[in-house]
Parts: C-alpha cells; sequence; structure tokens
C-alpha cells in the first residue's frame, strides 16, 4: 500500500511503492513457438519536418533493446517484463541542511512564542545581509502564515514519522547504513517541452477528419498518429511503451494523456469527459525559476485562463499546488478559486522527511521550507448533485498532512490519489493539469506530461 500509516493529523505515503503499484509490467503475445519472443513494438519517428513527426505507434520492429541474455525464453506462452521504478531516487537518507539537535523531531515539539520566533529570524536575517533593520511584505508574511502552521506541522509529523519508526518502515540508522552506490542518470535528454512548441509551426488538424482519441494497440502495425493532436489512451490492463524522438516511454495501464502546452488545450475538451477531481501543479513564477530556467513559468493572469469549469464536474473537488509564497497562497483562494467558481474548503501541507525520519531541511530555515501546501476547494453548483455526490464520502478536514519521502527528481510531487479516496466515490473521472507522470485511472495534460515515464528512470526487474 502507499499509505504506510493513516492517523488523525495525515498519512505517511510510500511514494515509490505507489509507483510500482502501478502495473509497468509489458505482456509480448507474439511469441514465437520453441522460444525467443520478439520485442513489443513501437515506431522512432525522428523526423520533425512533417505533421507526423511526433507519431509513437505500435509495430513489428524497432522495439525496446536489451542486451545479451534479454531474450525471454516463452515455450510458445505470452512473455511478461516488468519495470520498476529506481530506488535511488528515494534514497533521502541525509537531510540537505541538517537542523540543530534541539530542533529534530526526536526532541518533541518546542513551544515557540511568536514574537521570541519572529525576533529570532529578524536577527538571523540581519546577519545574514547586513542590512538595515527592513523586511519586505513578502518576508513578513511568510514568518507569520509559518508561525500559524509551525505546531500543527511538527506535532503531525512527530506522531507519523514515529509510527513509522515502530513498523520499521522508517529507519534510525538509515544514513549510518548507507553507502550504496548511486547510479542516477545525471542527465536524461527527452525533450518533450521542445516537441510541443515545435507542434505549433505545423498545419493546424482538421477536426473532421482526425480522431479525438488515439487508442494504444497490440497490433503489428497503425496509421500513423499525432499524439499532439488528440488524448491517448492505454486502455490494456498491461503497460506500453512509445518512442518519441528516438526516446523511450512507459505507458501504465489504463491511463491517458494529452501532450501539449497550454496553448492547445481543445483536444482535452474535445475528450468531453467531465472530472471530479482536478489536481493542478502550476508552473508558478518565481526568481529561482528564472535562474535556474528549469521549465517555464506561467503568469497569474495565464493561469486563470486554464478552463477548469468547462472540465470539471458538478461538485468538483480541485486540488493546487502552491509554493511557500504567500503572494502565490493568495492569489489561489482570493483570485483563483473565485473565478473558477471553486470554494476554498482546507490547505494541507505535503511534508519531505528523509529514510531516517528526519525534515530534509530545518522547519525554522528561512530560505526553504520542508513543507509545500495544497489548497483544496470544489465547485460550486447544483445544491442537490452536490449531496448527491457527497453520500457516503467523508467531509474534507481543514487541516491534514501527506508525509513522505521526496523523490529526488525535481516536482516529482506524491500521489494523492490513496489519500484522496476516503473524500471522493470510487471509480471517478480524475485528471491531473501540468502533470509530469502518468497514474492508472487518471487523465494527464502538461507540455512534459510523460517526462518521468522516461524508460531509463526505471529498471527492468524480472522476465516471466
Amino acid at each position: 500500500m502507499s499509505v504506510v500509516h493513516r492517523l488523525t493529523a495525515g498519512w505517511l505515503v510510500d511514494h515509490l511503492s505507489f509507483i510500482n503499484q502501478c502495473g509497468y509490467e509489458i505482456c509480448d503475445s507474439f511469441a514465437r513457438p520453441g522460444g525467443v519472443t520478439r520485442n513489443t513494438s513501437v515506431t522512432s519517428i525522428e523526423d520533425c519536418h512533417s505533421t507526423s513527426a511526433f507519431a509513437a505507434i505500435l509495430s513489428s520492429s524497432d522495439g525496446p533493446t536489451y542486451g545479451p541474455g534479454d531474450a525471454i525464453e516463452t515455450e510458445g506462452k505470452p512473455a511478461k517484463m516488468r519495470y520498476m521504478f529506481r530506488e535511488e531516487f528515494f534514497d533521502i537518507s541525509k537531510p540537505h541542511i541538517a537542523a540543530a539537535p534541539e530542533e529534530q523531531l526526536c526532541q518533541g515539539c518546542p513551544e515557540v512564542n511568536y514574537m521570541d520566533f519572529f525576533c529570532c529570524c529578524c536577527l538571523v536575517i540581519l546577519q545574514k545581509r547586513k542590512r538595515k533593520f527592513v523586511f519586505n511584505q513578502g518576508e513578513l508574511d511568510a514568518l507569520e502564515y509559518h508561525s500559524k502552521v509551525r505546531k500543527l506541522i511538527w506535532e503531525g509529523t512527530l506522531h507519523l514519522v514515529q509510527e513509522g519508526l515502530k513498523s520499521g518502515f522508517l529507519h534510525h540508522s538509515a544514513a549510518k547504513l548507507n553507502c550504496r552506490k548511486n547510479n542516477v542518470p545525471q542527465h536524461i535528454v527527452c525533450g518533450l517541452a521542445e516537441l510541443c512548441e515545435m507542434a505549433k509551426q505545423f498545419p493546424a488538424v482538421n477536426e473532421s477528419d482526425h480522431q479525438a482519441v488515439y487508442v494504444l494497440e497490440d497490433e503489428t502495425s497503425h496509421p500513423e498518429q499525432d499524439l499532439l493532436s488528440c488524448v491517448t489512451e492505454n486502455i490494456s490492463n498491461f503497460a506500453k511503451i512509445i518512442v518519441l524522438m528516438g526516446q523511450k516511454y512507459l505507458v501504465p495501464p489504463n491511463s491517458s494523456f494529452l501532450l501539449s502546452d497550454i496553448s492547445c488545450l481543445q483536444p482535452l475538451l474535445n475528450y468531453k469527459k467531465k472530472y471530479d477531481v482536478i489536481v493542478i501543479d502550476p508552473p508558478w513564477e518565481n526568481k529561482s525559476v528564472k535562474r535556474s530556467n528549469r521549465y517555464s513559468h506561467l503568469s497569474s493572469w495565464q493561469i486563470k485562463q486554464i478552463p477548469v469549469p468547462a472540465l470539471a464536474a458538478p461538485n468538483c473537488l480541485v486540488v493546487t499546488w502552491v509554493t511557500n509564497r504567500q503572494k502565490h497562497l493568495r492569489f489561489v483562494k482570493d483570485e483563483l478559486y473565485p473565478h473558477w467558481s471553486v470554494k476554498t474548503l482546507a490547505e494541507w501541507h505535503w511534508v519531505k522527511i528523509t529514510r531516517a525520519g528526519e525534515f530534509v531541511l530545518p522547519l525554522d530555515s528561512l530560505h526553504k521550507k520542508p513543507y509545500e501546501v495544497l489548497v483544496l476547494g470544489r465547485v460550486q453548483g447544483d445544491v442537490k448533485e452536490a449531496l448527491r455526490k457527497s453520500e457516503g464520502v467523508l467531509p474534507i478536514p481543514e487541516h491534514q498532512l501527506i508525509v513522505s519521502i521526496p523523490c529526488s527528481l525535481h516536482s516529482h510531487k506524491p500521489p494523492l490519489a490513496a489519500v484522496l479516496a476516503e473524500f471522493i466515490k470510487p471509480d471517478v473521472e480524475c485528471l491531473e493539469l501540468f502533470a509530469r507522470n502518468l497514474q492508472p485511472g487518471w487523465t494527464s495534460w502538461g507540455n512534459e506530461v510523460l517526462k518521468f515515464q522516461h524508460i531509463d528512470y526505471f529498471t527492468l526487474l524480472q522476465n516471466e
């Protein structure tokens, strides 16, 4: 189970386990009699000078490549290959910055007077900046917000960590015992965002002649299909491999996605699904993103243009990831949600810990916090429909913690499907916007929606 422990304060979540339970098992139904199967395959399109340049289609050649000894003995039966997400990406054994002994979780929650805490922070900032006692409004707002949520985060995380240590999921000695060689790929080139940008230069697809959905099949050949012009579905119970510009990506079973940027959302609207859960992880504008040029960001005005009302079912639960900048939090609650007719219900926090149960950063760090904010709300609409959909599910609590060991890959958020399960009905339609990975049972959209599905993030565990 991806939920290791459930307490009143929230959940201790195993992100790695969730990924590996998604079912990255590939079945090759083209087993050759007497022994070796040919590989389940897809066509790689590397010519970017035609509309079909972005096709990802299954074919009978040029499939996944395996080294000597990787051929699968099937004896006439379909072969199965299972991929597992690489454990190294969750090998967070030490804090990024160690907290002082009196600030560590094992010491219990110290009572902090807000004025003493504020003055202490002021002194640290003064020493760091060597300037006069002047704070901008953003710093003051951040200090005030942290003072309000600090005790909830400390005490809730402490209880969940204690349960994790008792059960053996977390280990006090994890940092000392970790001597495994780290073989994490330093740089995986996928170029998905660039691909989406290039697609804008090609002639528009005639919707009357083009299907709205492309289903990944097991046939030996397919007509070329432009992934950027329609939603792609894997409706089977097995994973599929697709190839884009020479790069291989794993698509989990029973998932669907649209690879495009915000200017090409029409195929998602053409999909004609209404979603009961919409999770949004906007590329917020901030100084760090600008300096690193890690990904393109959107302004607040651009985020407001996302057609959430057109995608949301009545009483839809909307969950938005927010950075720790109070400017963004206020924007979501005071502007974005009202603009979408969404009523704010709760603020939850994702708390990041090591395998030993420590905060990855000191809780009172002035630069970065070991937590991120989620704002939950519901689309306002028909009262009777809202009551019908809320029957048999729990109301959204005002505050909860999602505590987990974070992935070392930037912006790889923990899964919300398991923690939201008690607040939504089974088998509802779920959508993630600005996604970078796929989930079974969900539709995902983004200009890097396949980023963390790259096959190099996985390892071939076994052949069956």
